[in-house]
């Protein structure tokens, strides 16, 4: 636990130090749980959502964008629920003074019996090595059975008691499961309560005209307001889907964790519309699809789970989670869920617009259903930023932190470096920036020895750093040097391009997730 959150540190403080992430207004002591991204986040947060539009949107011919406004009619929301159920079981620790979900209370337990299983599991293939039966293990032995089946019967009894709104016994089970203060140890709780997470605002030109409004707690519902004007505008066909990115504003009872819980932050969705019983078939079809453009990316199949609900929202009749391996444990990234022909039948019975689809070929009406899904940028930008910083001891000894980002994320594709700023070397530097940057993020470095440029741009993740010399002005090569491997290459410099391409290129990246 303590090297996990020595980790989760130098984390925040190297994407501070290299131009990542700011805590926002930082000047006037920030504000909870708001971050600004600086120079560099926003290059990486920019590449993986061009990473996840060009998968969703431009590789599949039935899937379109959309980009809705934040501000939407306030009766939105009361035909999507958000008003009356968007609500996160609150509690307070008397003592301490701090607000906990208590959900997330309770799941945190359970996932440490989840690690007390897999601690077993790790010891046994040690044990056994390659005679090792993984699956006959864990449904033999004793300990890890019952670790399993605990967790399970914890899990299952929260939902059933958050479904039936009996919020005594979820405080009933955190008291049973003597459930502590993460900080402080004190078991003394409060009462569990409903809180919901909408920000309201308003709209009119004085107090007493006023609209009341909400900022968006989801992307979603624009997608399905929309749906009509984009299936008759676009002439689509079912099976389709509407996909867009875009921020969303929650008023989390905790947002702790850096960037994985903000009160502002940005969602990538698609949602597909389906024929009624043909739902479960891209339910399965869509996990598997999200699961592949995740590893793709090649941060560790190990890294990944799927999660499946016991508590299903009042929309889904299936959901599952992604979760990944965080500096803090397998939290959510990803949600996909069938979400039934809740929303659409919602919309058309509070605007009274019929929102449905003609199908010619049945020559038949009928409300469509809809597959989710839903991933949370920051998140993935903490997802990815988190596993690729890493602490390498040299073969002489020495040590290196280098941001082993994806090259197709990384903000930076290629630093350029003079070895020396005179005899024309710094000249050739900018031709060659000037010739690269037509296509990729580029830049010039001529501060320092050349060994202490490659640490700089090894932290700050540029995959690849092109060095200047004397030999450049006889011959017109370069030495390029490759961030993850150290080695170096004396290349052309009309070969920069295709070389740097060969990395960068989301289509040889993206082709990793059709496996």
């Amino acid at each position: 636990m303590a090297k996990q959150e020595d980790l989760f540190k130098n984390v925040v403080s190297h994407a501070k130090e290299y131009g990542y992430i700011f805590p926002s207004s930082e000047i006037y002591d920030g504000l909870s749980a708001v971050y600004d991204y600086a120079q560099n986040g926003v290059e990486l947060k920019k590449n993986i959502r061009e990473y996840w539009w060009k998968s969703m949107v431009q590789m599949h011919e039935n899937i379109v964008g959309l980009d809705a406004a934040i501000l939407m009619h306030p009766t939105t929301w009361k035909a999507s629920g958000h008003v009356d159920a968007f609500n996160d079981p609150l509690i307070d620790n008397k003592d301490s003074k701090k607000r906990y979900r208590a959900d997330v209370l309770i799941e945190d337990y359970a996932e440490k019996l989840n690690q007390k299983a897999e601690k077993e599991i790790e010891k046994a293939r040690g044990r056994f090595g390659d005679a090792f039966n993984e699956q006959e293990f864990i449904t033999t032995n004793p300990r890890v059975m019952e670790y399993l089946a605990r967790k399970k019967e914890i899990l299952e009894r929260m939902a059933k008691s958050l479904g039936d709104e009996n919020l005594e016994d979820v405080k009933a089970l955190i008291e049973e499961l003597e459930i502590a203060d993460p900080e402080t140890g004190s078991r003394n709780w409060t009462d569990v309560k409903q809180f919901n997470l909408m920000f309201g605002t308003k709209l009119g030109a004085s107090a007493d005209t006023a609209m009341d409004l909400y900022l968006r707690p989801e992307t979603a519902q624009g997608i399905f307001v929309n749906f009509l004007n984009v299936q008759k505008s676009g002439r689509m066909k079912i099976p389709f889907g509407i996909a867009q990115t875009g921020k969303a504003f929650r008023n989390e009872i905790v947002a702790r964790q850096f960037i994985f819980r903000m009160r502002e932050f940005e969602q990538m969705e698609m949602q597909f519309f389906v024929k009624p019983g043909e739902e479960m078939k891209w339910y399965e079809y869509w996990k598997s699809t999200r699961l592949n453009w995740h590893l793709s990316l090649g941060l560790g199949r190990e890294n990944y789970r799927f999660h499946d609900h016991e508590k299903l929202a009042h929309y889904a009749n299936a959901a599952a989670d992604i979760e990944f391996n965080f500096p803090f444990g397998f939290k959510e990234l990803e949600g996909i869920h069938s979400r039934t022909d809740f929303d659409l039948k919602a919309h058309e019975q509070h605007s009274g617009r019929k929102l449905q689809y003609f199908d010619t070929e049945t020559n038949a009406n009928y409300t469509p259903y809809v597959v989710e899904t839903s991933v949370g940028l920051d998140r993935m930008f903490l997802a990815v930023f988190s596993n690729s910083l890493k602490e390498e001891t040299l073969e002489d000894g020495s040590t290196r932190t280098v941001l082993q980002l994806p090259s197709v994320l990384a903000p930076t594709k290629a630093a350029v470096f003079p070895l020396v700023k005179k005899d024309g070397l710094p000249e050739i530097a900018h031709q060659i920036i000037d010739e690269l940057k037509w296509d990729f993020n580029v830049a010039y470095d001529e501060k320092d020895a050349v060994g202490r440029r490659y640490r700089r741009q090894d932290a700050l993740g540029t995959p690849f750093c092109i060095t200047v010399d004397h030999q450049t002005l006889e011959d017109q090569t370069v030495t390029i040097r490759h961030r993850d491997s150290m080695k170096q290459d004396r290349v052309k410099i009309t070969e920069l391009k295709s070389i740097i391409e060969n990395e960068v290129s989301m289509r040889s990246w993206l082709m990793k997730a059709k496996v």
